[in-house]
């Protein structure tokens, strides 16, 4: 029998809503071990994981090195604690695991590593590298006569970086249909609102200026996403997903504030935090 995860498998947004609520659920308890932790970027983009692991990406948990599997890079490598569980529950590694998580020996840290986690594409860490990676997965496949779909998923300030526009000067350049890249646009980095830092708008604009199919969309609309997702590359140009997102979105003295990009909660903010998630799940 085989073990492929098809692309657009049968999931309703019911079921795809809740599990982005036991994404939040799972970080928080990773945290929890860790004791330190990225709790409001990996909120921001809850939807778009549960989307892509649970019915958007072709993937094979019992060969994750499947040369035709679907991939996911980080740009935000620091949202792999709401990774970790989604490819522990799709069998990729024991589930075990996640109860060490960052732990001495464990194998997952708060940057995912690609050679000790059975299912990350490639490791992340110094932001900013993996939208060109991703061109070069995206052109290797193409060369193989593959027809596996490369996503990367950015920051929004991760648009600082001048090598993300290399790489999109690169992938529009060679016309990769193949390549996918989401911006998590939640208008906050570590050091403050993006807009006052260095402003990246408009990104639509500037993306498409550079030979890219990009659309907008609210990144918490989860039937927006699977539809954005799902939606055939016609234009035969790589596509930019921009999907507006908050920051911390779930749990609402975290929303919006970069106070919670990384951080601990306290036994009374945690419970608050956990009771509000619950609220919305199905009894």
């Amino acid at each position: 029998m085989s073990s492929i995860l098809p692309r657009n498998r049968e999931v309703s947004i019911r079921d795809l809503q809740t599990r982005a609520e036991w994404i939040r659920l799972e970080t928080i308890r990773l945290v929890e071990i860790a004791r330190s932790g990225h709790y409001s970027s990996v909120f921001s983009c809850a939807e778009i994981l549960a989307a892509l692991y649970y019915k958007i990406m072709r993937l094979n948990p019992q060969d994750p090195k499947w040369a035709d599997r679907d991939r996911l890079l980080l740009g935000k490598g620091h949202v792999a604690i709401g990774i970790y569980p989604c490819l522990a529950d799709l069998g990729f590694f024991p589930t075990a695991w996640l109860d060490n998580y960052t732990r001495l020996g464990s194998p997952l840290g708060d940057h995912p590593d690609m050679k000790k986690v059975p299912g990350i594409d490639f490791s992340s860490g110094s932001i900013g590298h993996n939208l060109s990676v991703g061109v070069g997965m995206a052109l290797a496949a193409k060369a193989a006569g593959s027809d596996a779909r490369i996503w990367v998923l950015l920051g929004d300030q991760e648009l600082n970086e001048g090598q993300i526009w290399e790489a999109a000067m690169a992938a529009a350049h060679f016309r990769l249909d193949n390549l996918v890249a989401i911006v998590d646009a939640n208008g906050w980095g570590l050091d403050g609102e993006v807009g006052d830092v260095m402003s990246i708008e408009p990104v639509i604009q500037k993306f498409a200026a550079f030979g890219w199919d990009p659309i907008e969309i609210d990144g918490h609309d989860m039937s927006a996403l699977v539809d954005a997702f799902a939606e055939d590359m016609v234009l035969h140009r790589p596509r930019m997903i921009l999907a507006r997102t908050l920051k911390g979105k779930g749990v609402s003295f975290m929303e919006q504030t970069p106070f919670w990009h990384l951080g601990y909660l306290g036994p009374i903010d945690r419970e608050m935090a956990i009771a509000e998630i619950r609220k919305r799940m199905p009894s």
